[in-house]
């Protein structure tokens, strides 16, 4: 199985499946309780360690909304502060990726899409006058690592009123060979949405909804649209905290839930490997005056997500949205907030709660 899947995305997967140490370190299969992960109690050193964790977050001036923490496949500790709630949908911003790179492995398991294929070949009606070469080798994979060839990113805010955003994405200047230079780029995750529902012939929450969310009993998801009736990809999705934790969860497992292979373990294995090295939104390699071992920005970028330190891997979104999924310790952290210093969020979680996980 494994060899036909990797002749399909015809990548490096082998590696990423020897070096990943995500895929089949997940506890037993997670199985529902009325559409919730299970509950259990914790343990008084992660008691304490929580207690010293919030005090830690009031006294840095976080402003933390939500914090879910599963160990060993069940949810033992949960705590809602400022605007968080449980049954409240938050804004994901950028962790909206995570979830669209997961409707490309869908449609790639179905047959509907391939990591090699070129963007010029799926909207050969959205091309520029001029088609340099390095837009011509512009594949999915290369918008699912960032490494599409911009050295700038197409912000749809600087878009005139009802402009075609894949026709202005393919129009900005492709600088670098594909593959070769990492640029954090929204639009490219919008790129990714609008090659599923061109494959698919539906929007990506549509998608998603049979495949993945209704397994995982996630309700009530929104996400904004381009003007093209679009999803916008890489940000606009909400979603409860829980349904982080489901998500992260579904990762832990190698993309099992309540019995079923919802997406292939290989598919998971490929996703949450380091493809490209990588650099916090907006810095250019000359501006990086901080060690790797101080940074979590700095560990390589997968497929829409980035890898940790401590062996973990994680979604993130802007102003304090994560997902943490941490194999070695056998535990998923969902948070949600309003955290501008998102390394000093995170720093927090590795200083409190990682020891009171092993």
């Amino acid at each position: 199985m494994i060899q036909k899947f990797l002749k399909r995305v015809g990548t490096v997967a082998l590696a990423a499946l020897v070096t990943v140490g995500v895929v089949g370190c997940g506890s037993a299969d997670v199985n529902m309780v009325d559409g919730s992960i299970p509950r259990a109690e914790a343990s008084q050193t992660l008691n304490t360690a929580f207690d010293n964790y919030l005090a830690a977050v009031a006294a840095a001036g976080q402003d933390l909304h939500s914090i879910m923490i599963v160990k060993d496949g069940k949810v033992v500790k949960e705590q809602w502060l400022s605007e968080g709630a449980p049954d409240k949908l938050h804004i994901l911003n950028s962790v909206s990726k995570t979830f669209t790179a997961t409707a490309v492995g869908f449609a790639i398991a179905e047959g509907k899409l391939s990591l090699s294929d070129k963007v010029v070949d799926i909207f050969p009606d959205k091309l520029p006058a001029e088609v340099s070469d390095n837009l011509k080798k512009v594949e999915v994979r290369h918008l699912l690592t960032m490494s599409a060839g911009h050295d700038t990113e197409p912000s749809f805010r600087s878009m005139p009123e009802g402009a075609d955003w894949v026709e202005a994405f393919l129009a900005h200047p492709f600088v670098h060979e594909p593959g070769t230079f990492f640029w954090y780029n929204s639009m490219g995750t919008y790129m990714l949405s609008a090659i599923v529902q061109k494959v698919t012939g539906e929007k990506v929450i549509d998608y998603l909804t049979p495949r993945l969310f209704e397994p995982l009993a996630i309700e009530g998801a929104t996400w904004q649209e381009s003007p093209q009736g679009i999803n916008t990809g890489g940000w606009g999705l909400y979603l409860k905290t829980e349904d982080l934790a489901k998500m992260g969860q579904l990762i832990l497992q190698g993309g099992k839930w309540n019995g079923q292979q919802l997406i292939s373990s290989e598919w998971i294995a490929e996703a949450t490997a380091k493809h490209i090295d990588c650099r916090p939104a907006g810095w250019r390699p000359e501006q990086i005056n901080f060690k790797a071992e101080d940074s979590d920005w700095l560990q390589g970028y997968c497929y829409q997500m980035w890898r940790c330190r401590h062996g973990a891997v994680r979604a993130d979104g802007a102003n304090g949205q994560y997902i943490i999924v941490m194999p070695e310790q056998n535990a998923v952290i969902a948070m949600t907030a309003n955290i501008s210093d998102m390394q000093g969020e995170i720093n927090l979680v590795w200083e409190h709660m990682l020891p009171a996980l092993q």
